[in-house]
């Protein structure tokens, strides 16, 4: 009888799981093995895939434009990933005060995150026009004569980190907010009674409880904006050095599967972008030992 109870158990569990079980294998699992599959063919999407090994990765690494995409990709991430952390964390201690209409800066905070990419470049874009933006007609008002942003790649890099600090800031400080509630006030109460100036506190309370926040936040961050992929299609002006020369590893990604139409040379570039997440988050796993604290009873 026991038997034949845990049968019927385990029935009902898979019935349940089917649903979303058959949508993982239909959608995630088999495209991800087909993936692999097409890496190791030349397919142009016309005529039937000639399979050639590990010839597309070969291509790959002897391809000058991978490699400035690659460059690109870690100058942005270099450049986005420290500024956001920083100006999400403080804005997350000034949300984190008990002042009136706190609520309503909460929420105005958090509009730009909801808000779609293609709006979002759009606006930024007509914010960095070098003839009528509002960023060169504020830095002419002080005397100074702004860049061409979005046609030159320097420039471009700089306003695309801008705009992307400007959108995702508020999901950072959401994150880190929650964080910092969720730290009990004993251990404050205790540091005080010790002694402890506000930077002491937040030196030796706040940010050691909010390490595993932080440990979350940064390996999100940078599995995130290895594959970012909007602001750097939609920003730059077309045809201009920016867009020629500012490339990233999903932009490169994009151009091959659909407009040259290599299907097998796009796959290969995915995967080693996979193999790069996946060292990355690797090396970050091991090394939250030295860092993270996790507050145990």
């Amino acid at each position: 009888m026991a038997g034949q109870h845990g049968l019927n158990k385990w029935k009902w569990v898979a019935f349940f799981i089917a649903p979303s079980l058959i949508g993982m294998l239909i959608f995630i699992v088999y495209p991800i093995i087909s993936s692999l599959w097409i890496a190791l063919n030349d397919w142009n999407l016309l005529s039937p895939p000639v399979y050639v090994g590990l010839q597309n990765f070969t291509k790959l690494f002897n391809d000058p434009s991978f490699w400035r995409a690659l460059q690109y990709t870690l100058i942005l991430i270099s450049l986005y990933v420290p500024s956001v952390f920083i100006l999400g964390l403080l804005l997350a201690l000034f949300l984190n005060q008990k002042l009136p209409g706190m609520i309503v800066v909460r929420t105005g905070t958090f509009l730009p995150v909801v808000a779609s990419w293609v709006v979002v470049s759009l606006i930024w874009k007509w914010i960095f026009n070098p003839q009528y933006g509002l960023v060169n007609w504020a830095l002419g008002a002080l005397g100074i004569t702004g860049p061409a942003w979005l046609f030159q790649p320097q420039s471009a890099v700089i306003a695309l980190v801008i705009t992307s600090v400007w959108k995702d800031v508020g999901y950072i400080a959401l994150l880190f907010l929650g964080g910092l509630q969720g730290i009990s006030e004993i251990f404050y109460e205790a540091a005080e009674i010790d002694g402890a100036n506000r930077w002491k506190r937040f030196r030796h309370v706040t940010l050691p409880l909010l390490s595993p926040t932080m440990f979350f936040i940064v390996i999100t961050l940078l599995i995130n904006y290895f594959q970012m992929f909007d602001q750097v299609w939609l920003m730059p002006m077309k045809d201009s050095a920016a867009d020629r020369q500012v490339e990233v590893i999903v932009t490169e990604v994009v151009k091959n599967a659909f407009s040259y139409n290599q299907m097998g040379y796009a796959s290969a570039m995915s995967w080693v972008l996979f193999a790069l997440i996946f060292v990355i988050t690797g090396i970050q796993l091991w090394a939250q030992r030295r860092w993270v604290y996790y507050e145990t009873e």
